[in-house]
């Protein structure tokens, strides 16, 4: 970051200490109001990144930041989150996630911050939060964005940095892809695997990387054993029970959340924290308001 013409005299933190220079720092960022294709792209590429020294820097923003840093977790890879905000719990931003800032720490992960202890979010915090991420990474893959967004605007620090840029290729029909689009007619990279970003970042991938049940080749494709199966094993040994119920209830059939909220009889609040928890377990997924167990 010191290559930044404004760096900030301080930094706040919170949770485990920074990673050292050996590893990799990969920002990922995109669209907030993202779509199933940018969700699953963002978790495939991630995984294809596990065992690698690599740390996702994101902006605990919702939509493709958040995933990014749930999947970065899931994976074993470490994480920095960059909050539009201070740091303290009544200011976090968005404060849909003070749940997961709260998951980041408790998981040995870093929450980072050039901003006052108590400063909200507001309109100049996240620009400046945005310069910050791109001046922490060694490159910035961008995955979704619509006109005139902040992803554009961390991408264009990054490219200001001569930080790497990468692209997920999006469909021609979506304005999801006019960001992703745009960078590339700008020489952005796309990327289409986790190797093309293991590459771009100067690792070795000519050989297979083996891991508990996946196999990688020189082509990044992937032959996987049934991991749904373990982790539900793992989640009715260790998870508590309101959240086991929920979990039992998924097993049948996908529910919206009233139906569960229902049959349950418990209030929104308490189910949106239940919900929250089994996501950032990584057992069960959300797709417009219904959720099922997240299989892979």
């Amino acid at each position: 970051m010191k290559q930044l013409k404004m760096r900030p005299t301080h930094m706040y933190i919170s949770g485990a200490p920074i990673p050292s220079d050996e590893n990799k720092f990969l920002c990922v960022v995109g669209a907030r109001r993202n779509s199933d294709y940018g969700k699953r792209a963002c978790e495939e590429l991630i995984y294809g990144l596990r065992n690698h020294p690599i740390v996702i820097v994101s902006g605990m923003a919702l939509g493709i930041d958040s995933i990014a840093h749930v999947a970065a977790i899931r994976n074993g890879l470490r994480t920095i989150a960059f909050p539009g905000s201070g740091l303290e719990d009544s200011v976090i931003y968005p404060r849909e996630h003070l749940e997961l800032a709260k998951h980041i720490v408790k998981t040995g992960n870093t929450l980072l911050s050039s901003f006052d202890p108590f400063q909200g979010g507001d309109n100049w915090t996240f620009p400046v939060r945005n310069q910050l991420m791109a001046g922490i990474s060694h490159a910035v893959l961008i995955v979704e964005g619509r006109k005139k967004s902040g992803t554009l605007l961390t991408a264009e620090y990054a490219a200001n940095l001569s930080r790497d840029v990468m692209i997920v290729p999006g469909s021609i029909f979506s304005d999801l892809s006019y960001g992703p689009h745009t960078l590339y007619s700008d020489g952005a990279k796309p990327v289409m695997c986790g190797e093309d970003i293991l590459q771009i970042l100067g690792f070795d991938v000519g050989q297979d990387v083996h891991d508990d049940g996946t196999r990688r080749n020189r082509k990044g494709d992937r032959k996987m054993i049934d991991r749904t199966e373990l982790l539900l094993d793992r989640a009715f040994r260790e998870l508590p029970e309101d959240q086991k119920v929920i979990l039992r209830e998924l097993q049948f059939k996908p529910c919206t959340s009233q139906e569960l909220i229902e049959k349950f009889g418990i209030s929104a609040a308490q189910f949106s924290i239940i919900a929250t928890r089994l996501e950032l377990f990584g057992i069960i997924t959300e797709t417009e308001g219904t959720y099922r167990i997240a299989r892979e």
